[in-house]
């Protein structure tokens, strides 16, 4: 196996447990397991479980722009796109294996002083903020940068907030309910 399908194929092993069980509760003898790799296989590629953390959050995040990217694309071009996005959130807490935001997860389980992986996580929900800014940009053309900005903020916490409560309760009426919010504060 090439050494490029090798760190892949650890990311997404690693990836697949850390979101199913949760960062803490996987151990690196696990991942090397379920990997089929030797311990020195996985030290050649990361250095320690808090890299491969690092380069889960980026594979899942990376994941999520681009199927989001193309759910919207593929969505009708009646209804405003960033309502779509809620429809998107439908779609991800149907799938198998749904166990809500791995970011939110994963902040929840280390320590307060870790700055690395805190960091990576603030950086992948800016990115993702500017993201709904773009799509707010598709349908709202004319509208000023502050105010597009406030608008993005706003969906942000209403597309973050259905979906944890979504994973919370083991029920899409989060996501239902933040989707009639949104209609509510969009502009005319």
């Amino acid at each position: 196996m090439k050494k490029s399908s090798v760190r892949q194929n650890i990311i997404e092993t690693a990836s697949r447990l850390f979101y199913d069980q949760g960062y803490n509760l996987t151990g690196i003898n696990e991942i090397i397991s379920e990997a089929s790799i030797a311990k020195a296989t996985l030290y050649s590629h990361f250095k320690s479980k808090e890299d491969i953390c690092l380069a889960y959050l980026k594979h899942k995040n990376d994941q999520l722009v681009a199927d989001v990217t193309v759910f919207i694309e593929q969505a009708s071009k009646e209804k405003p796109k960033l309502l779509v996005l809620f429809d998107f959130i439908k779609v991800f807490f149907k799938s198998k294996g749904f166990n809500g935001c791995w970011c939110l997860n994963t902040i929840s389980e280390i320590p307060k002083e870790n700055e690395k992986i805190r960091s990576e996580i603030q950086r992948q929900k800016k990115e993702f903020m500017e993201l709904i800014e773009d799509i707010a940009k598709q349908d709202y053309k004319k509208m000023p940068s502050k105010e597009m900005k406030l608008l993005a903020k706003k969906i942000y916490l209403l597309y973050e907030t259905a979906v944890a409560e979504s994973h919370l309760h083991q029920s899409s009426w989060p996501i239902g309910t933040a989707k009639e919010i949104v209609k509510a504060i969009l502009p005319a």
